[in-house]
């Protein structure tokens, strides 16, 4: 198996196991995962969005991050549990499985030899995690897996039962 097939097969799984237990969490989607905040659901779902666009478009491609409008909210700011200050759990959920998509669409056009490409706008000091587009492309696969923990105590504290896989 060449890489290409073990990345793609990466974004596509971790988009299905993450999301089945964000939409489950349509209705708990401001629970925290724990009693000293954290995290929810609203958050992580943007949050994995914004990610998809400022690593791929952004670090990748060179190309502004279209979500950039999201940063403030999404890239490391104290999450909040007012639903007011975000967008819809509906659009989130959109948002991300268009972000996903696209990812997708782009790495189907690749062949093997083309994720050795340099990245166009590696951040300093990251060269060794986005400083190709293969580091890219597994990073954010790799991502939404990483947000599976939060998910999975956010779930506990809804109440909902554990899901395996």
């Amino acid at each position: 198996m060449e890489s290409i097939e073990l990345i793609r097969d990466n974004l596509k799984k971790s988009e299905a196991i993450v999301l089945a237990r964000i939409e489950e969490m349509k209705d708990h989607c401001l629970v925290f995962p724990s009693p000293k905040g954290g995290a929810h659901t609203l958050w992580v779902l943007g949050h994995l969005a914004y990610i998809e666009g400022l690593v791929i478009r952004q670090f990748m491609l060179g190309e502004a991050n279209p979500l950039s409008d999201w940063e403030s909210l999404f890239d490391g700011a104290e999450v909040q549990g007012e639903a007011s200050l975000y967008p819809s759990f509906e659009q989130l959920l959109l948002t991300c499985r268009e972000m996903r998509r696209w990812t997708v669409r782009l790495i189907d056009s690749f062949r093997e030899a083309d994720l050795d490409q340099v990245s166009k706008n590696v951040p300093q000091g990251f060269e060794d995690m986005f400083g190709r587009y293969r580091h890219c492309l597994q990073f954010v696969a790799d991502h939404w897996y990483m947000h599976r923990g939060q998910l999975a105590d956010a779930r506990r504290a809804a109440g909902l039962r554990r899901m395996w896989f």
